[in-house]
């Protein structure tokens, strides 16, 4: 199983640590990942602020890096929603590449999606002992269907080790990122934790 590795700028240039975690997981899944030395952004930044022909540009790249790939994955809901939803309307006036990219986003994958549901991994290599707390993405959340996956993936890695507790997160929008599109959400914040040492709410990441 071929599967391309959309790394995201944000990962890439301030927690790279997260991609070679998510290599990780996905080989020990059986996945061949391939990851496109070229590849850059997915226009999304400029997208979501009126720069259409440098996201159009952008997302042009993307599909010609990774659509021979079986799978495309990446650690974000924002990233992968960005591809899988918006890359239509991108090219909604150029037949020949709407078709590209339109097949680009039927194989297009958050990681924690892919995990689950694709390579149905039931164990989570690593080692940590800890308090972890978990932030739904709201691109995953609205684009990409993501919320009891990572949680499954949770649960597996510590079923005893760690505490895990919910809370009620305000539902509002108000409450949401107002960043969305110009900082894409990772959606696997706890992947790094074996690596992490920074606190929040008493957790250990």
């Amino acid at each position: 199983m071929r599967v391309g590795f959309f790394v995201t700028c944000l990962v890439d240039l301030m927690r790279p640590s997260i991609a070679f975690a998510a290599i990780r997981l996905l080989e020990s899944g059986g996945a061949q990942v391939l990851v496109p030395p070229t590849q850059t952004c997915c226009g999304q930044p400029g997208y979501n602020s009126g720069d259409r022909s440098g996201a159009k540009a952008l997302a042009a790249k993307v599909v010609s890096e990774f659509e021979e790939c079986e799978y495309l994955v990446a650690p974000s809901g924002s990233c992968s929603g960005m591809i899988k939803t918006h890359y239509a309307d991108l090219f909604r006036d150029d037949p020949e590449l709407l078709s590209r990219a339109s097949a680009l986003g039927a194989k297009t994958y958050e990681l924690t999606d892919f995990l689950v549901n694709v390579l149905k991994l039931d164990r989570v290599p690593g080692g940590f002992s800890g308090r972890v707390t978990y932030h739904d993405s709201c691109a995953g959340l609205r684009e990409m269907g993501v919320k009891q996956q990572p949680r499954a993936l949770l649960a597996r890695r510590f079923r005893s080790s760690t505490e895990r507790s919910r809370r009620a997160w305000p539902t509002t929008s108000a409450s949401r990122s107002s960043i969305r599109g110009r900082m894409p959400s990772s959606s696997v914040t706890w992947v790094a934790s074996s690596t992490s040492k920074a606190g929040f709410g008493g957790a250990a990441t």
